[in-house]
């Protein structure tokens, strides 16, 4: 493949990438939506973000349980509105604590 050919790969890839992310922008910026489909749509993010991050929860130890006790108290710290900072630290801390003790 000549580098001309492959520039036009990429730029082609780039415009195939670029367009479906545009044009909801430009064609839905003046839609008045229900207050139901606001919510809807504003709830998308985190579902999307915790279908991602729950099954790398459960396998990043090789211990379900442990696993699944880091996330639960990550959770909890979370509803409590701890800063990020600390329920990463603690739920790391947590994890860590029941890996010793049942090693």
């Amino acid at each position: 493949m000549s580098q001309t050919e492959l520039l036009v790969a990429v730029a082609g890839m780039a415009l195939v990438t670029y367009i479906p992310r545009m044009l909801p922008m430009v064609t839905l910026t003046d839609l008045d939506l229900s207050p139901f489909w606001r919510r809807f749509l504003h709830y998308i993010p985190a579902a999307a973000l915790s279908a991602l991050l729950f099954p790398g929860i459960l396998e990043a130890t090789g211990s379900p349980p442990v696993a699944a006790a880091g996330g639960i108290s990550a959770l909890i710290l979370a509803l409590k509105n701890f800063g990020l900072l600390a329920v990463v630290l603690i739920s790391i801390l947590t994890v860590f604590s029941l890996q010793m003790l049942f090693l």
